[in-house]
């Protein structure tokens, strides 16, 4: 993330101290990061805690009219950054963003910046309930600049259980990092894309399962990448993923436990999808027996008898429309390109990404990634260096779409 620059615009409400961990995540990560506090937003957290968490002074009114270099502040941080957040947004910065008001630093930077707007409201139940503040919220949202994070339900800072609760850092972070690699670009829009994420099980018992290292952190950075960049998301995600899966806003989810049940999931999607991408650790075997009652440990074979399980991304690929994209992923160690071309061809796949899971900071639990993309035609993508699975789902996802 290193050369990024973000402006983040605090309001006021008790949701402030939440921006902290996010300019704290982004300066941790290489981001240039500044900050701008409304007067109230002070009454909150103060700028010095900005501050020393973005290592560069925070703005407020007092500062609107000080030159930097010898230009309006307002101007220069406007053109400065390259994605602007806005958190928590309150319903008076709403009100002013849906119809062009300027009256204070944050809001006069706004109208001074070109660059894509990520808003985060916070606020009382009944505020956010209003007409007229759902009012300014749709209108926002006709404006291409601005993408919206809606606020969650919970419990509030005003004892209220409900609509109001600002995203959490979990959510925000992913968002502001597509936008820093997209722009903004919502050029998928219109497209519905099938995804899966985890490992399944397969059980031997009610408490013993085969399984897989997989904790679904790869098709969970695919959905939060397809759908920041405008599509229609489903995730079909296996036990491994389920805590992740709850910072996915917008996006539906399904959960699953085997490979029985991941398939019949897939299937019935399928038709709905334009892409479809298996980045799911399937299981190929499972127990050919699975007992109704916990085995008692003398009881458990000394060799266990295997079943196949069906092949779900093979049986997708013959019921595939012309229209559509099938992706899969191999998960190998060694020599990665000459079994997933070997896969690509057996499984008619529009495309695969095989990743080493035997190299550092790759494959299964970690954070980062690295891949060689490869398609029917022959073409060839290759991730060398480890980068996050967020920036590796948003080169698979430009890959996918240069498929003709």
């Amino acid at each position: 993330m290193q050369g990024y620059r973000v402006l983040v615009g605090v309001g006021g409400g008790i949701a402030a101290y939440k921006v902290c961990e996010v300019v704290s995540a982004l300066a941790k990560e290489g981001v240039e990061v500044r900050t701008v506090l409304t007067d109230a937003a002070q009454e909150f957290v103060t700028p010095l805690t900005f501050a020393t968490l973005s290592r560069h002074s925070a703005y407020g009114d007092r500062d609107f009219w000080q030159p930097v270099h010898g230009r309006p502040l307002h101007i220069e941080l406007g053109e400065w950054a390259d994605v602007f957040l806005l958190a928590p947004l309150t319903a008076n910065t709403l009100a002013k963003l849906a119809h062009g008001m300027a009256d204070n630093l944050l809001t006069n930077t706004v109208l001074a910046s070109t660059c894509p707007v990520l808003l985060a409201p916070a606020m009382n139940t009944d505020m956010w309930e209003q007409a007229a503040v759902q009012r300014n919220w749709q209108q926002v949202q006709q404006d291409p600049r601005y993408h919206t994070l809606a606020p969650g339900s919970g419990l509030l800072a005003c004892d209220r259980v409900g609509a109001g609760r600002m995203a959490e850092p979990a959510e925000i972070l992913p968002y502001v990092r597509s936008l820093l690699q997209t722009q903004g670009d919502r050029d998928l829009a219109g497209k519905s894309i099938l995804i899966s994420a985890g490992g399944t099980r397969e059980f031997l018992d009610p408490v013993r399962f085969i399984g897989n290292p997989s904790t679904g952190k790869m098709g969970i950075a695919l959905a939060q990448a397809a759908h920041h960049r405008g599509a229609k998301v489903t995730l079909v995600h296996a036990p491994t993923a389920i805590e992740a899966v709850r910072t996915l806003l917008g996006v539906q989810c399904i959960a699953v436990v085997t490979a029985a049940d991941m398939r019949q999931a897939m299937r019935d999607h399928f038709s709905h999808a334009d892409w479809t991408i298996m980045a799911a650790a399937v299981a190929d075997v499972k127990p050919a027996y699975c007992s109704p009652e916990k085995l008692p440990k003398s009881d458990l074979p000394a060799s266990l008898p295997l079943a196949p399980v069906p092949d779900i991304v093979a049986e997708l690929a013959k019921l595939k429309q012309p229209h559509q994209r099938l992706v899969g992923f191999a998960a190998q160690t060694g020599d990665i390109v000459t079994p997933a071309k070997e896969k690509l061809v057996r499984k008619q796949l529009d495309a695969i990404a095989a990743n080493p899971i035997d190299q550092p900071n790759s494959g299964f639990g970690s954070d980062t990634n690295q891949a060689v993309f490869l398609d029917r035609h022959g073409r060839q993508h290759f991730i060398n260096q480890p980068c996050s699975k967020l920036s590796m789902a948003h080169q698979l996802l430009d890959f996918i779409q240069a498929i003709v």
